[in-house]
């Protein structure tokens, strides 16, 4: 890889391409047959990032967003994979920054359950991670991203959230595979039978729904105050809407 491409792009599309292969994905195209949406800047109106979308069982979507805006010197490549609303498995997201010449990335797997009490869940599901997690920890060049008691509530206390230098971003791609590798084997086996919830799909749905519109808050996330004055709070308002949707 040469030094002037983009590593964040380079580490989502690799990403991306993974889950799409793998789960025989269809992309959802926007009115005009490109990409679902495109974003533009509200001062200039020039094209400053896109919207996918990608569907097909078993997942609910996978939505990416592509944010690069040279002037700010901001690189951000984010992808959120729903599962099954109706279902007990977790989501998937990685996102991958390059912000002011500082690196910064998030992994996790979303949990679907409360896992203080699903013990069965948490063992299945999120600590076979934890090898991963660890060597992801001790990678020289991380350093702890900024995030708040709340939004760390949210996520699972197997998300790696970090700032790197390249050299530590180049080598998160090994924690990233396996998180990847793990959760694309639940996808395509299901839940382990010693793993499974009580909650019915009908709850699985309604906490699905709870649980991402406190995710996709703008006034948990800062990001989304952040983006404002580049892409507008109209559509940063249709973009978290767009990742709170359950579409299956």
């Amino acid at each position: 890889m040469g030094e002037s491409e983009s590593l964040p792009e380079a580490l989502s599309q690799q990403v991306l391409q993974r889950i799409v292969e793998t789960l025989s994905l269809k992309e959802a195209h926007g009115a005009e047959g490109g990409p679902f949406i495109e974003l533009c800047s509200v001062r200039g109106g020039e094209p400053v990032g896109t919207v996918r979308v990608f569907e097909g069982a078993p997942l609910d979507h996978v939505t990416t967003v592509r944010i690069v805006q040279p002037a700010i010197r901001l690189d951000s490549h984010m992808i959120f994979a729903f599962s099954d609303p109706g279902s007990a498995l977790p989501h998937f997201t990685v996102d991958a920054v390059e912000a002011g010449g500082v690196y910064a990335f998030h992994l996790d797997l979303i949990p679907r359950v409360d896992i203080g009490a699903e013990l069965d869940w948490l063992n299945g599901v999120l600590q076979p991670l934890t090898p991963a997690w660890e060597s992801g920890r001790k990678i020289p060049g991380l350093s702890e991203a900024k995030l708040s008691p709340r939004q760390l509530s949210l996520m699972s206390p197997w998300m790696l959230a970090k700032r790197a230098d390249a050299a530590a971003f180049r080598a998160i791609s090994e924690p990233v595979n396996a998180y990847l590798d793990h959760w694309l084997a639940l996808q395509q086996s299901g839940l382990p039978a010693q793993a499974q919830c009580a909650l019915s799909p009908a709850d699985l749905r309604d906490r699905d729904a709870r649980n991402r519109a406190a995710i996709f808050n703008a006034d948990v996330d800062p990001v989304w105050n952040q983006l404002a004055p580049l892409i507008g709070e109209e559509m940063g308002e249709r973009l978290r809407e767009l990742l709170k949707s359950q579409r299956s």
